[in-house]
């Protein structure tokens, strides 16, 4: 069959990569893809933009695509899967009233209050008036969110009450993050160790991926402004049995619940973004309506189920009594960025060294472009080099060594992706 992937970021191309190793998959087409999608076995990039749905639809029925999969968030919550649905054609997207428990912070705090969800004491404000009045009594340090879409961006926590005031006037000014941010979600700051859980939901069951740890701040340490995402590995060590049996009780079987039963079934990737407690407590931090971005190059390297299989088993209501198969060990991958991401950078910059590569690394293409045949920078965050190993330190130390053949002027990325898994595995063993 031929399927469609919509994106163009290093999520589509570790989607496009495992839909190619199906051998009931005969084409992947990626919209519009990126100089990597394009080199993939199977794989044809196609030019048409993630907003034009009409273009997406009419170019679905032309080539006789049977399994259409979005990547990014924002055509869910603007409503690409009712595009599709009109014209009987296959997408794995949910629908964008069930896309808001990403597309509005509010909406989504609001639904896990209503379901009994764990999460953090909230507070949205819409006026600076308000933000000042609910900051003078709230605890330090506070979490600041914007309300919308902002690209895994819209995240600040303030430790003094003069920053919190300058970010909330920054945001609801529009300053900052344009209109994503123009009603703020104040949250309780939460203490605890971050995880990643996706899930595929047919709307009524689901089946689990491997879990999995992002790295949001730009620097080591997890100092500096928040990105999109600066590395990732799989699995987590913090979410044991125990955890795991918490987060699918407590959180993913009532959130699939609840939305089902208020008229917007989620069919798709749900990911639950998770603090999880010294005590093993778990609280939602953020639900996000499509597979995370870099979790999906570290989780979807390990997989060995047949994605396509999976995807289509979603949109037909026939995912009980699945479960999905992973590799043992672990995968760590690390996001090379440009000089200045995430605020101002420069693009066209030429890129070397991925020839050099060995062949049990996997190099996912995020922010690339051919230029006569020279491979150059497009955006923020270029590439996310990912190895494995049984081991997780091996597997940081295949990865970094990957790294160091690879070079363009500006390069950076963080040096401590994994490391802290790896002391949670030494206090850990007995």
């Amino acid at each position: 069959m031929n399927v469609l992937v919509v994106g163009a970021g290093g999520r589509e191309h570790a989607l496009a990569w495992q839909l190619a190793q199906s051998e009931s998959v005969t084409r992947v087409f990626v919209a519009p893809g990126n100089a990597g999608t394009v080199c993939e076995r199977k794989c044809l990039n196609v030019d048409i933009a993630v907003s034009d749905f009409s273009g997406l639809r009419a170019f679905a029925q032309r080539y006789a695509v049977q399994l259409t999969i979005v990547g990014p968030e924002e055509p869910m919550v603007n409503g690409i899967r009712e595009v599709f649905d009109e014209a009987e054609l296959k997408c794995l997207a949910p629908s964008s009233e069930a896309a808001q428990i990403e597309g509005s912070k509010s909406f989504a705090k609001a639904f896990m209050e209503r379901h009994d969800i764990p999460t953090a004491a909230f507070h949205v404000s819409t006026t600076i008036a308000d933000a000042k009045a609910y900051l003078a009594d709230c605890d330090l340090p506070t979490v600041l969110k914007a309300d919308g879409l902002a690209a895994g961006k819209g995240v600040v926590v303030a430790h003094d009450k003069t920053e919190a005031v300058r970010v909330a006037e920054d945001m609801l000014s529009g300053d900052r993050f344009g209109e994503a941010g123009r009603k703020i979600v104040f949250e309780q700051f939460l203490e605890g160790e971050e995880a990643s859980y996706i899930v595929l939901s047919d709307g009524s069951n689901f089946v689990p991926f491997a879990s999995s740890q992002d790295h949001k701040p730009i620097f080591d340490g997890n100092e500096g402004p928040n990105t999109g995402g600066m590395g990732a590995y799989s699995p987590a060590p913090v979410v044991d049995d125990e955890v795991e049996q918490k987060i699918q009780e407590q959180v993913i079987l009532p959130t699939l619940g609840g939305l089902s039963r208020e008229g917007r079934p989620f069919q798709g990737f749900l990911y639950a973004g998770l603090m999880i407690s010294p005590d093993k407590d778990v609280h939602v931090v953020e639900f996000n309506c499509r597979f995370g971005d870099p979790e999906a190059q570290s989780v979807l390297f390990r997989l060995e189920s047949d994605l396509a299989e999976y995807c289509l088993a979603a949109l037909t209501g026939e995912l009980g009594g699945r479960e999905l198969e992973f590799a043992n060990g672990a995968a760590v991958g690390v996001v090379l960025a440009s000089g200045g991401y995430p605020n101002s950078y420069k693009t066209g910059i030429p890129i070397t060294g991925l020839d050099d590569i060995s062949s049990d690394i996997k190099v996912f293409h995020a922010g690339t472009d051919l230029e006569n045949g020279q491979l150059v920078t497009k955006g923020g965050r270029v590439l996310c080099v990912v190895g494995s190993d049984p081991d997780l330190q091996a597997a940081r130390t295949k990865t970094y060594e990957a790294i160091d053949q690879i070079h363009w002027v500006g390069q950076h990325f963080r040096t401590d992706i994994g490391a802290e898994a790896t002391k949670h595995l030494s206090n850990t063993t007995v």
